[in-house]
């Protein structure tokens, strides 16, 4: 596992109060108990924070899944 996608794990993490061993690019809003539209915000910012990036209002729709987090932050990074 990369440090990116560690970094974003840890986060995750913590804000839905999970083990991060759990996560994976299966884990999404629809199978994690505390990702309500809160939380949901809370990781926008926690992300943006961590990889100073900024998210579109198209990203944040995206933002859906492990995997597509992983994929949209590593797309904003190489830009």
């Amino acid at each position: 596992m990369n440090e990116i996608d560690q970094r974003i794990k840890l986060i995750m993490s913590t804000i839905f109060e999970i083990d991060i061993n759990t996560i994976n690019d299966n884990s999404s809003f629809d199978l994690i108990e505390n990702w309500d539209s809160m939380n949901h915000m809370n990781l926008i910012v926690a992300l943006e924070e961590e990889f100073n990036i900024q998210f579109s209002d198209d990203d944040i729709e995206n933002l859906l899944n492990f995997k597509l987090i992983k994929f949209i932050i590593k797309e904003l990074i190489n830009k």
